[in-house]
């Protein structure tokens, strides 16, 4: 039996080995990474193809020999920065439109409106936040990472993610009780 460079050899296998881990990633993380997208962007088909594009990127700085420490934290912060060059590209778009884009499952009508009602409130609260505690608020409670996760994901300190958590949860309940035109300053 012919045996063949053991150097090729090795790279075959490494390389069915990264294969294998990016497939188990993608049937792991595919869904979340969508969601993600989905929230931040309201739009499925963009959500969908900034979910693909966010796996593709992943999968040719592998290709390319570049190791990756922690897998989920490179998919999240490559989305975002998909997300953010979408939106560099695109002017933002209104509150209606958003809602208009918005599905949700079928329920009755009464329920429906109820809860259509609240979830435009909690939007359109969340909307009027600053960035950096709009993505962090949805990180955490929409995408569920840890805050350790969603420093690592920004290159943040986890204290500065506690902290901005903090503020954009206090700014958002006094935006969600007291209405868009309060005027707290203290919050910024």
């Amino acid at each position: 039996m012919k045996v063949g460079n053991p150097n090729t050899t090795l790279m075959g296998a490494r390389r069915n080995s990264q294969r294998d881990d990016f497939i188990a990633a993608y049937d792991a993380y595919s869904d979340a990474i969508y969601r993600h997208c989905f929230f931040r962007v309201s739009d499925e088909n963009r959500a969908r193809d900034l979910m693909q594009e966010t796996f593709t990127k992943t999968w040719v700085h592998l290709v390319h020999g570049n190791q990756i420490e922690n897998l989920r934290a490179f998919l999240y912060r490559t989305a975002n920065n998909l997300i953010i060059d979408y939106y560099r590209k695109k002017k933002t778009s209104s509150l209606d439109e958003l809602l208009e884009n918005t599905a949700g499952p079928a329920a009755e009508p009464i329920a429906l409106a109820q809860n259509h009602f609240e979830a435009s409130f909690a939007i359109a609260s969340l909307s009027q936040l600053d960035e950096i505690y709009r993505q962090v608020i949805t990180m955490r409670y929409v995408d569920e990472l840890p805050v350790k996760e969603i420093a690592q994901i920004l290159n943040e300190k986890e204290n500065v993610i506690s902290v901005r958590l903090h503020r954009g949860l206090k700014r958002a309940r006094a935006l969600m009780t007291d209405g868009p035109n309060n005027n707290h300053d203290t919050f910024s």
